[in-house]
């Protein structure tokens, strides 16, 4: 997974894959995603990411498969 932020228009982008888009999918104003021929999330864009998301500080934390 890819995470890149353009600051020129605070613009996110979440690269989960390297398929193909085949259709992109506007999920509301400022969110978009990109899904291959068989329906799986390639991409999300987030638009204005800087306000809308919380961009301003940003962590990855992988959780482990144990619960309790």
């Amino acid at each position: 997974m890819k995470v890149k932020y353009f600051s020129d228009t605070y613009t996110a982008l979440i690269e989960f894959s390297n398929n193909i888009v085949h259709e992109t999918k506007e999920i509301s104003e400022n969110i978009y995603i990109d899904i291959d021929k068989k329906g799986n999330i390639i991409s999300m864009t987030i638009e204005h990411a800087k306000a809308n998301a919380g961009l301003w500080e940003f962590s990855y934390q992988e959780m482990s498969g144990q619960t309790g």
